[in-house]
């Protein structure tokens, strides 16, 4: 199977097949400006030492600082690391913000670390690369397995460091300690303002039944916008299992007990459910777990009518061609996931001007900016005749070429 980064690759080389740029250009967004890798020292609470391998992938700052989050997740690499700072990349050229694309991590499984284990490792990370981030070299943020309580040690650390106290070195913070209103549910809302936008182009139903694979963070708060909207959540899973309800399920009750068993397992309003979830009928497929999760081997058995992604590259090269012959749209991860990276960038802009925007503000801005970049993206397609991933690339590619220093 090809790595993450050569799916990143292949999706680039069929974005320039429908649109012609400088090969030079090219070339030189298929490497990242620095890979960075280590090993932190890890105390533990039991007195022993550990080594955990650390990351820093900054892919390209031609538009701006790069930007990107850090997961803790005992199956990240190098190779995935560097997939997720190509896309963020592409994904805040498409946002048309003035950031790069970046991306970090450690191979950790955070729920076997106490909560002073993670505190010392999230300072030693920030310790580890405290000279090449900043708010205007490296801006990083939450990913999978981070929290704003990981980000505000991080951020605090940089501070006792530096003397900056601005909070603008890292987003995805607490609120009180920097963080902006909105950021906590900005993945989840950005994808239903996606799909708001483009739901009649695509000729969907008024009421769509979902299907949601991954009801963490973004997954969970998906589900509660689109049931809020009249849509019905049909099907949903996460790490530990899966549940389904044909009739659709009631979103507060089954979050209520996700958080007091830890897993969606066992609803008393659904049934549970063996197999994949992705190939439950459903109107909207909505993975929004890990990578590589929609491929050659399984993209025949869904049943749907588009896919929302918002996971990054949950679905491959492969698989995209064979959804764009059947005539399912799939709406990609680097528009449909960029509410989380487009409320970073108003906590950092915030931050660097010593303000604090509400919630409105932030929600009106969100709003906007998805809908004119979901509608360019859109028309794009219809003028190349070709899906909604290329075309949001080839915008992408317009604007970091246009931004190029060479």
């Amino acid at each position: 199977m090809k790595t993450l980064f050569e799916n990143a690759l292949l999706q680039l080389k069929r974005a320039v097949a429908v649109q012609s740029f400088d090969p030079a250009f090219i070339v030189r967004l298929s490497f990242p400006h620095r890979e960075i890798r280590g090993h932190i020292p890890l105390l533990r609470d039991d007195g022993t030492l550990q080594m955990v391998e650390y990351y820093r992938v900054q892919h390209n700052n031609w538009r701006g600082p790069y930007k990107g989050g850090i997961r803790f997740h005992e199956q990240t690499d190098i190779e995935e690391v560097k997939a997720l700072a190509f896309w963020m990349t592409l994904k805040c050229a498409v946002a048309d913000l003035p950031m790069g694309g970046g991306k970090g991590g450690a191979t950790i499984n955070p729920k076997e670390f106490s909560s002073g284990e993670l505190e010392r490792l999230s300072r030693a990370w920030m310790r580890a690369l405290v000279d090449v981030v900043g708010p205007d070299k490296d801006v990083p943020a939450p990913d999978v397995n981070t929290t704003p309580q990981i980000m505000a040690w991080m951020a605090d650390e940089y501070a006792t460091i530096t003397g900056d106290r601005s909070g603008a070195v890292i987003t995805g913070k607490p609120v009180e300690h920097g963080g902006s209103l909105g950021r906590d549910r900005a993945t989840a809302r950005g994808g239903f303002e996606v799909f708001e936008a483009l739901r009649e182009s695509l000729e969907l139903p008024q009421r769509c039944r979902l299907v949601i694979q991954g009801f963490g963070n973004a997954g969970e708060h998906a589900a509660e916008f689109f049931f809020h909207a009249g849509h019905q959540i049909v099907g949903v899973s996460d790490s530990k299992g899966a549940v389904v309800n044909p009739d659709g399920f009631d979103i507060a009750a089954l979050s209520a007990h996700k958080h007091q068993t830890g897993s969606v397992a066992g609803f008393a309003g659904g049934k549970d459910f063996v197999g994949s979830i992705l190939e439950v009928e459903n109107e909207v497929l909505v993975p929004a777990a890990l990578e590589n999760q929609i491929t050659k081997e399984n993209v025949s058995r869904l049943k749907t009518k588009i896919i929302l992604e918002l996971a990054n590259g949950p679905t491959t090269p492969e698989a995209d061609d064979e959804l764009f012959v059947a005539g399912v749209p799939v709406i990609p991860d680097i528009l449909a996931n960029s509410g989380g990276v487009t409320v970073s960038a108003y906590e950092w802009e915030q931050n660097k001007k010593g303000e604090h925007w509400s919630e409105a503000d932030v929600v009106e801005k969100l709003k906007k900016t998805i809908q004119i970049q979901a509608q360019a993206i859109f028309e794009r397609s219809q003028i190349l005749k070709t899906d909604l991933r290329r075309a949001a690339f080839v915008i992408a590619l317009e604007r970091l070429e246009q931004a190029s220093p060479f």
